[in-house]
């Protein structure tokens, strides 16, 4: 889960509903505005998102699918926690339908991705999982890409074009700009807001590492219905992603991941002088859309972060739907991809 309830404005492109309708000169009461797009239409469609192709990527053996034709314009799709590649298993057919290369891999600790050396430190600080997909896009030879993402993707995402913006085409992140700024994770939030870190407080103890790494599979059922109260998901949906969090290095990267950001852990060194250019405010300059939902609040109008993003922007509400908003809205995060492509 994010850090923090934030998002922004107006639903925008064919999303809109229809203006009323004009009164007429014999007094004609005007017509009722069209009823608002279903946003979950075509959730659940799709159970399998085919088979587990591997890649070479720096200190990972990454597991990804693919999904469209070889020679189309490259999509990038990076999933959060406690999520999996599954979020996109609908929004991955629209996009390869319209002729879009898609990529959804497996995080450093989900599914099948592993990595290559017993010694490497498992680490779950941000830039360590944004040159986890550097190495990804290096080794598919992708020169450039559409990326969207949620959660610990989007702020994959954010990282991505903030550091390495000849790599992005155009991007689409769900919650905006939410780059990890560890001194301001220092500093005390209000209580209804600290109420809402409980597991990253839990995580900081040895206890929730033994918890977690006893329980994860109803833990992780636990952040879906918190993060998306209103997304009836069944327990077939839930299980395939579950299986991800099988994954051997899995507990230690969200334990370190989430220790880091409270600087409870540190980082490597390797990774110090990327995390100083974001610590200094680094900027996104290229094309974007953000998508504002339920799960952030009252700050889903995205006025906290707009100043992060100097490029063609765009930002959209999705009302109604929760944290996993490319599983829970497949249609219309799919169009925010194609979009902002074409920004």
């Amino acid at each position: 889960m994010i850090s923090r309830r934030r998002f922004g404005q107006a639903f925008a492109a064919g999303l809109a509903a229809a203006s009323l309708a004009a009164c007429s000169t014999t007094g004609t009461p005007a017509a009722a505005p069209s009823s608002p797009p279903d946003l979950r239409a075509g959730s659940g469609e799709h159970t399998s998102l085919g088979p587990v192709k591997q890649a070479d990527a720096g200190v990972l053996t990454m597991a990804y699918h693919e999904f469209g034709p070889a020679t189309g314009q490259p999509v990038v799709l990076l999933h959060g926690w406690p999520y999996d590649p599954y979020s996109y298993v609908d929004v991955a057919p629209i996009l390869a339908a319209a002729g879009y290369r898609v990529i959804v891999p497996y995080l450093r600790g989900y599914g099948p991705t592993a990595f290559k050396s017993a010694e490497t430190v498992r680490n779950g600080q941000q830039t360590a999982v944004a040159l986890d997909v550097i190495a990804l896009l290096d080794a598919l030879k992708i020169d450039k890409a559409v990326f969207g993402g949620y959660d610990w993707g989007g702020r994959t995402v954010d990282i991505i074009a903030a550091l390495w913006p000849q790599r992005c085409k155009a991007i689409v992140a769900v919650s905006g700009y939410i780059v990890t700024n560890l001194t301001a994770n220092l500093q005390p939030l209000a209580p209804q807001a600290e109420l809402g870190w409980w597991y990253q407080y839990y995580f900081a103890t040895e206890r929730g590492r033994a918890g977690y790494t006893a329980n994860r599979h109803d833990f992780n059922k636990l952040i879906w219905k918190t993060a998306s109260p209103a997304w009836h998901f069944d327990d077939a949906t839930y299980d395939r992603s579950a299986a991800a969090f099988d994954n051997p290095d899995h507990v230690a990267i969200v334990i370190h991941n989430y220790r880091w950001r409270l600087s409870l852990a540190p980082g490597e060194p390797q990774y110090e002088a990327y995390e100083e250019k974001l610590a200094a405010g680094a900027t996104i300059g290229v094309p974007s859309i953000t998508i504002g939902s339920d799960f952030d609040g009252a700050a889903k109008d995205g006025q906290a972060y707009r100043a992060k993003f100097t490029g063609k922007y765009e930002h959209r509400i999705f009302d109604g739907i929760g944290h996993n908003v490319p599983q829970e809205a497949p249609r219309p995060f799919a169009q925010a991809i194609v979009d902002a492509d074409r920004m």
